[in-house]
This record gives structure tokens, C-alpha cells and sequence, in this order.
């Protein structure tokens, strides 16, 4: 379940420039090779199941932490109908409590439908946490979790023999220029109001398990997808450097370079644009 909030207005310069940095890093070296979230699925007693999914992703927790809060998330999540409601509770400047109504999409193997789920998101920008817990019961008697997300210090082997610890650390031994990626955690408990017995119960695990993949493996095309923008505004810089379109002839290397670039662009061109800068 993704949290979905007003954006707040309350914010420090500090945490703007930070990102901004963090993914002018990015920028220079976009090299990332995604793997699919390791998922466990425990049956406490009295559960459906109790899910937990840790995946790595390739942008900084802040970039990854908007993806998850923002309220136009939709068009990232595929799994999100509608949000039939929204209100922020709480706001504390970094940390909003929202009441959030919404309807999921489902899906396991033909079958399909959508369930309306109502929470309550507490949502923390200074330890990067979201966490979500079941409001109004219904065919959930209980639906709660949390998101984790931790920095990753990618580039960490340019620091040898030290090991940074902190992000002051990193950003010393690697002189401003180490990648920071994120390091994720998804835990969701998940009771029905009445759980059915097998085989029944086998397939509603199966849905709730695949459903949940599906959120996390959009959350990493995304994040991809981020990427692959700064990569293009890379060689976008690349071209305007290297060809000179006052002439009347264009030098061969600056023929290939454009064609390059322009089959970039049409492969982006699947996705939305959303720009690399920081939220509240």
C-alpha cells in the first residue's frame, strides 16, 4: 500500500542540496544493474501471510522516498485505481500523518479485481520510514506495514582501506563524487476478516504475494527510468559540445553521436518525464 499525501511546505535548503548533489552523481556515472526484491513469506497464526521484501535501488533514499509519498504516484504504481480520498492528519514538517482511501488493483493468473483499503500513513523524511496501519475494517480485519529505506554507498571500494560509516564519511573519502543508492525494506502483515482454509487461502496468498512484487518491481522500473532521463541530459550535452550545427557539413563522429542520442530518445519516450530535484 503506497502513502499518498499532500506534499508539506516546511523544508530546509540542506536536504535540497544534498540530493541535488547526490544526483549530479548519478548524472556522471548512471551505470546500475537492477535484481529483483528477495520476498519471505511467513504464516504467523491467525494470518493470511506476512510479507517481507528487501531490493536495492539506484538513487539516493530522498529521490526513492518521493517516488513512494508523492500524490501522483498513481501513474508509477500500476496497482493503484484510484484514491478516493485523501487527508493529511498530522504535520510536523518532515513527518505528516495522512488518512488515506484507496482502490487497489489485484491480480493471479485470470483472475483479477480491485479492493478498497482505508489507512492511516505515518510518513518520516528524517529517518526516510513510511509506515501504514488498516484504519476502517472490512474484508481486511487487519492490513499493516512499513517501507525502510537506508542509504547504500555504492562506490564505498574508492574509500579502501576505510569503511565510511555515515554519509559525511563517504562523501569525504570519495571527494564529493561516490554514488549513494538505497538500501529497501518492505514488511506487510495481512489478516482477513475470515481466513479461508486450503486450498483457498494458498490462492489468496498467491495474489497478496504477487501484488505486492508488482508494487516493488514498479518502484525499480522507476527508479531505472530516472536514470535513464539523466543519462539522455548527459549526452544531450555530449552532442551540443561536439557538433556544430552552423556548418553546412557535420563531421561523421557527430552523425553517429546524434543517431545514438536520438534512439535514446525514442526508447524514453515510453515513459513519463519527471524531473531529478527534490520534494518537500
Amino acid at each position: 500500500m503506497l502513502p499518498m499525501q499532500v506534499q508539506g511546505t516546511c523544508t530546509t535548503v540542506a536536504p535540497e542540496v544534498r540530493l541535488d548533489k547526490q544526483l549530479q552523481a548519478w548524472k556522471n556515472n548512471p551505470s546500475w544493474s537492477d535484481e529483483p526484491p528477495e520476498i519471505k513469506v511467513t504464516v504467523p497464526q491467525g494470518s493470511l501471510c506476512n510479507l517481507n521484501l528487501k531490493f536495492k535501488a539506484g538513487l539516493p533514499p530522498d529521490a526513492v522516498y518521493n517516488i513512494i509519498i508523492d500524490p501522483e504516484n498513481k501513474r508509477v504504481f500500476k496497482n493503484i485505481k484510484e484514491v478516493i480520498s485523501r487527508k493529511v492528519v498530522l504535520d510536523e514538517g518532515p513527518r505528516q500523518i495522512v488518512e488515506v482511501e484507496q482502490a487497489a488493483i489485484w491480480r493471479f493468473l485470470w483472475w483479477s479485481g480491485v479492493l478498497s483499503v482505508h489507512v492511516f500513513v505515518d510518513q518520516n523524511r528524517t529517518n526516510h520510514s513510511v509506515k501504514f496501519k488498516q484504519g476502517r475494517t472490512g474484508f481486511m480485519k487487519k492490513f499493516e506495514g512499513s517501507w525502510k529505506i537506508e542509504p547504500l554507498f555504492v562506490d564505498k571500494e574508492a574509500c579502501h582501506p576505510l569503511d565510511p560509516c555515515t554519509l559525511e564519511e563517504y562523501d569525504s573519502c570519495t571527494n564529493g563524487t561516490g554514488r549513494v543508492g538505497s538500501s529497501i525494506t518492505l514488511n506487510q502483515l495481512i489478516e482477513p476478516a475470515m481466513v479461508p482454509p486450503p486450498p483457498f487461502s494458498w490462492y489468496l496468498r498467491g495474489i497478496t504475494t504477487r501484488t505486492t512484487e508488482m508494487l516493488v518491481n514498479d518502484l525499480i522500473a522507476e527508479t531505472a527510468r530516472l536514470r535513464g532521463l539523466a543519462n539522455n541530459a548527459i549526452d544531450k550535452q555530449y552532442v551540443e559540445g561536439k557538433c556544430d550545427t552552423s556548418r553546412d557539413h557535420l563531421t561523421e563522429e557527430c552523425n553517429d553521436i546524434k543517431e545514438r542520442w536520438r534512439q535514446r530518445r525514442k526508447t524514453g519516450r515510453h515513459g513519463n518525464s519527471l524531473r531529478l530535484t527534490a520534494q518537500g
